[in-house]
C-alpha cells in the first residue's frame, strides 16, 4: 500500500535516523569536501589544493577529474604526467564505489536538484517523462566532439560543477543564474531533470559504472510491500524496476544507479542492501 508522507513506515520501524542515515552522510561528504577546499584560501590551511577538475592533496597526491582531461585531450592538448597519473587515481577510485557516486556523493549540483525534487514531492506535482534519458549521452558526445573543430573545452563554459566551484573562491555572479535555472528545470518542468536527463557529466561517470565494483541490491526483495517509496524518491527510479519486481537477479547493474542509497533509508522492510557484485546476486 502507498502511504500518504514517503518513508513514514520507515520512520516509524527504524526511526528518523537510520532512515535518513545516507542522506545525512551523503550532505555530510558533500559539505566536508567543500571546506576542505575552501580551508586553503579562506584559513591558510591547504589540505588541498585546487578545485574538482584538478587538485593536489596534501602537496603530493594528484587527483584529475576524468572528464574535464578527456576534453582537454580531444581540444588537442597533451596532459602533462601528473594530470594522467591524477587521472588514473579517481577512475580506479570510482571503479570500486561506482561512477556515479560523483553524481550523489560529491558533485555540489546535487544539492540543487534534491531540493528541487524535495519541493516537487511536498507539492505532489505529477511525474512526467517529457524527455528521454538517453539526451544525456548525446550532449557528452556533443562535449566530446566539439572541442576536436573548435580547439576549445566549450562545455567548460557553462559546466554549473565547474561554475560552482569558481563561484567559491571569486564570487558567484551570474553563476547564481545558472544554479537558478537548474532548480526551476528541475521543479517545474521536469523531475530529476538535470541529473538525470541532461547532465554529461553524469554521464560519463555512468560509463564507469559499468565496471564498478559497489552496487545496491534488492536482497531481501521477498519482503517488499509494493509501497513504492524508494521509486519515489530514487533519482533514477527506473534502475529498480528489474531487481525488485523482475530479474532474477537482485543485484542493480544499470549504469545510471547513483549508489545515494535513499532507497535503503526509506525502505521499512529492509529490502535493499549496499553489496558488492560478487554477493549481491539472489
Amino acid at each position: 500500500m502507498k502511504s500518504d508522507h514517503l518513508g513514514k513506515a520507515a520512520i516509524e520501524k527504524k526511526g528518523w535516523l537510520l532512515s535518513h542515515r545516507f542522506l545525512l552522510l551523503r550532505r555530510l561528504t558533500q559539505c566536508l569536501i567543500l571546506l576542505l577546499f575552501l580551508l586553503g584560501p579562506m584559513a591558510g590551511v591547504w589540505i588541498i589544493q585546487g578545485n574538482l577538475s584538478s587538485s593536489l592533496l596534501l602537496h603530493t597526491i594528484p587527483f584529475s577529474d576524468p572528464f574535464i582531461l578527456a576534453q582537454s585531450v580531444t581540444a588537442g592538448y597533451i596532459p602533462i604526467f601528473q594530470a594522467l597519473l591524477g587521472m588514473l587515481i579517481v577512475v580506479l577510485f570510482y571503479l570500486v564505489v561506482g561512477g556515479r557516486v560523483f553524481c550523489s556523493w560529491v558533485c555540489p549540483v546535487n544539492l540543487i536538484t534534491d531540493a528541487a525534487a524535495w519541493c516537487r514531492r511536498q507539492l505532489k506535482l505529477r511525474k512526467e517523462k517529457v524527455l528521454s534519458r538517453h539526451w544525456r549521452y548525446w550532449l557528452l558526445g556533443m562535449v566530446m566532439i566539439l572541442p576536436i573543430f573548435t580547439g576549445v573545452m566549450s562545455w567548460e563554459l557553462v559546466n554549473p560543477v565547474s561554475a560552482f566551484h569558481r563561484g567559491l573562491f571569486f564570487g558567484m555572479g551570474l553563476g547564481w543564474i545558472l544554479f537558478l535555472m537548474i532548480f526551476i528545470f528541475d521543479f517545474l518542468a521536469v523531475e530529476n531533470g538535470w541529473c538525470g536527463h541532461l547532465c554529461p557529466m553524469g554521464a560519463f561517470y555512468s560509463l564507469i559504472n559499468r565496471f564498478s565494483l559497489i552496487k545496491v541490491a534488492a536482497i531481501n526483495r521477498k519482503n517488499c510491500t509494493n509501497c513504492l517509496d524508494c521509486f519515489d524518491v530514487c533519482p533514477e527510479p527506473d534502475v529498480l524496476k528489474d531487481p525488485v519486481h523482475g530479474s532474477e537477479d537482485t543485484l542493480i547493474k544499470d549504469i545510471s544507479c547513483t549508489n545515494c542509497g535513499r532507497c535503503i533509508d526509506v525502505c521499512a522492510e529492509d529490502v535493499f542492501i549496499i553489496t558488492t557484485v560478487l554477493h549481491g546476486k539472489k
